[in-house]
């Protein structure tokens, strides 16, 4: 029964409301069922609990890039992250380089290394982002001409989010993609 207390040593279902877990334990939930976080530049759905069923070890976001916008400004951060591409083109700025991607291919981060991850192409892209949750607020982001170029940098160097995504909309809650 989803919810329900665990017994020592026992680990039961967690308790979803819409498509996000209530209570600690396992669960399965369809990404189409879950609400997501939709911004100027991509449509995002996040895993990571909340209250006692938050994760403290991985956070876990299916990403759905724009065509030509930026998964995130360019940044870097205490924790490993890992990027893999499940459809469409992007393009990965990594400590001041580009390097294509495409379908099954990974991007690995380990900590501090400066990156993002832009959609290429005409067509939107699917991107499955995967990060070790070390230290909040731990992004920091540095100036990178490559980041600039195609939108995804800062002007001034910042460790504060708020002021690296100053001016831009605020994220909005809504339904899944509709070519998911």
């Amino acid at each position: 029964m989803p919810g329900r207390r665990a017994r020592e040593g026992e680990t039961v279902e967690a308790r979803l409301e819409d498509g996000v877990p209530q209570t600690a334990g396992w669960f399965v939930v369809n990404v189409r069922d879950a609400a997501w976080t939709h911004t100027e530049w991509f449509a995002v759905r996040s895993f990571g609990g909340q209250g006692e069923a938050h994760f403290d070890d991985v956070g876990i976001n299916l990403y759905r890039l724009a065509p030509g916008k930026p998964m995130s400004l360019y940044h870097h951060e205490a924790g490993q992250e890992d990027f893999l591409v499940l459809r469409g083109s992007c393009l990965a700025i990594v400590a001041g380089e580009e390097r294509p991607m495409g379908p099954w291919d990974l991007l690995h981060c380990p900590p501090r290394t400066p990156h993002t991850i832009v959609a290429a192409g005409d067509e939107p892209a699917l991107v499955l982002a995967v990060g070790a949750r070390k230290e909040r607020g731990s992004a920091r982001y540095p100036v990178d001409d490559v980041a600039l170029r195609h939108g995804a940098g800062v002007e001034r160097p910042t460790d504060s989010a708020a002021e690296a995504y100053a001016g831009r909309r605020e994220p909005r809650p809504g339904p899944a993609p509709d070519d998911l």
